[in-house]
């Protein structure tokens, strides 16, 4: 069967999530209803990262099959089309190998999480950014980010009701800089555990007010303890922003399914 690869913007907002769910909406549950209206076929679709309830997404890569053989750009038209008006848009369709898949052969997951942090509240990024209303000093929060990165354990960072099968990640990178009154949170990594991205978000933002001395940071890294971790940031106000693909499409064997950061 033809493979199709989708790359995918969303506003998560009104979504439990990418997964599909049983008692609630989806954005994987919305793009296969989409394919049925305009194929009449039942299709699966997979997912790059599982974004969580509330998260958003500019470069989400997806993939599916269809008995038929289509064009990239009527897949795109025709999902577009039967979307509307939910706040879910396909930026890109193409056919490829059967072989490609859009969680497996990822080779890098790249995050931008966003705070504003002016006195004056958000009024027109209400779900989309954290709105601190406290100045936050990105000189600590980078300082004290930069003890994350590398090959480590992130069970501090890790949600509760993470499924990965370990807690080692390498975090390749993680960049704050300011734009005015907002700050953004860069991150990337091959993949990442359940909730890991808010929670350093949540964390650095303890250093940025000022409640937390820099060094802090990497004292609840080594604890390894959940307890010792800081707030976990809103979802609000993160975005999967690109997937980067090898060159080749193998398979790759670390657990890259459990990416829902």
């Amino acid at each position: 069967m033809p493979r199709y690869k989708i790359l995918i913007e969303y506003d998560g907002t009104p979504y439990a999530g990418w997964q599909r769910q049983k008692n609630a909406p989806s954005v994987q549950q919305a793009l296969e209803a989409a394919i049925k209206r305009f194929t009449g076929e039942d299709v699966l679709t997979f997912g790059a990262g599982r974004t969580d309830s509330g998260v958003h997404a500019t470069g989400q890569v997806g993939h599916f099959d269809l008995s038929g053989e289509w064009t990239g750009r009527r897949i795109r038209d025709a999902m577009n089309a039967q979307l509307r008006p939910a706040p879910i848009a396909i930026l890109e369709a193409e056919p490829v190998d059967d072989s490609f898949d859009a969680r497996y052969s990822a080779v890098k997951r790249h995050y931008v999480y966003r705070v504003i942090d002016r006195r004056a509240p958000a009024a027109l990024e209400i779900n989309r950014v954290w709105d601190v209303r406290k100045h936050l000093d990105i000189d600590a929060m980078q300082e004290a980010a930069n003890s994350l990165l590398g090959w480590n354990d992130f069970t501090t960072f890790r949600s509760t009701d993470c499924q990965a099968l370990s807690p080692m990640k390498t975090l390749d990178k993680l960049d704050v800089r300011r734009e005015g009154d907002q700050i953004l949170f860069e991150v990337s990594s091959r993949s990442f555990l359940h909730n890991q991205v808010r929670s350093m978000v949540g964390t650095l933002k303890k250093v940025g007010e000022g409640s937390w001395p820099v060094g802090r940071v990497a004292e609840v890294l080594e604890a390894r303890d959940r307890k010792a971790c800081g707030p976990v940031a809103p979802a609000g106000g993160l975005y999967l922003v690109r997937v980067d693909y090898a060159s080749g499409t193998e398979q790759l064997a670390e657990d890259a399914a459990e990416d829902e950061a």
